[in-house]
């Protein structure tokens, strides 16, 4: 376990870290339900790219979206050693597939910076923040919010 915490007042977060590619990211460790291997997924008709389909998860379909699609990065067809994490994205319940799950972070909200100015609008809108960990590693904070497109949210409510 990765554990960075400098000795600044803040509020202690645990997080879930992964990698997508060579990039590493993480979200809230409360947010994510379950973390299960890949299974192949059906896919559904006119939906965007990034949507491999959906899975069976015990009676409930669950849609699968490709966070490497969905962030625009190259991604390739998903294998037995990819992931998917079970989360809760606003009041909907998805699979986020991934490469690997990587490590889970302690840290406070101190030790987050913000996204840097020079990043383009649409990373803005997927990464809330990005900080160190030892080795010089840098993991990018999403916004699981802003993962699924708004008309998603708004048919699911």
């Amino acid at each position: 376990m990765t554990q960075v915490t400098p000795n600044v007042a803040g509020s202690d977060r645990e997080l879930i870290a992964f990698r997508i590619g060579e990039q590493e990211f993480c979200v809230d460790i409360m947010s994510v339900r379950e973390i299960r291997g890949w299974t192949p997924a059906t896919p559904l008709p006119r939906s965007p790219a990034y949507m491999k389909g959906v899975i069976n998860l015990r009676g409930t379909v669950l849609p699968i979206i490709d966070l490497g699609a969905r962030f625009g990065l190259q991604t390739g067809e998903p294998s037995e050693r990819h992931v998917i994490m079970v989360a809760h994205v606003g009041s909907r319940l998805v699979g986020l597939l991934v490469d690997a799950v990587s490590d889970i972070v302690q840290l406070t909200d101190a030790a987050i910076q913000p996204t840097p100015d020079v990043a383009s609008e649409s990373v803005k809108a997927f990464v809330k923040g990005i900080f160190a960990v030892e080795g010089g590693r840098m993991i990018s904070l999403i916004d699981l919010e802003h993962v699924l497109p708004v008309e998603a949210e708004t048919e699911a409510a």
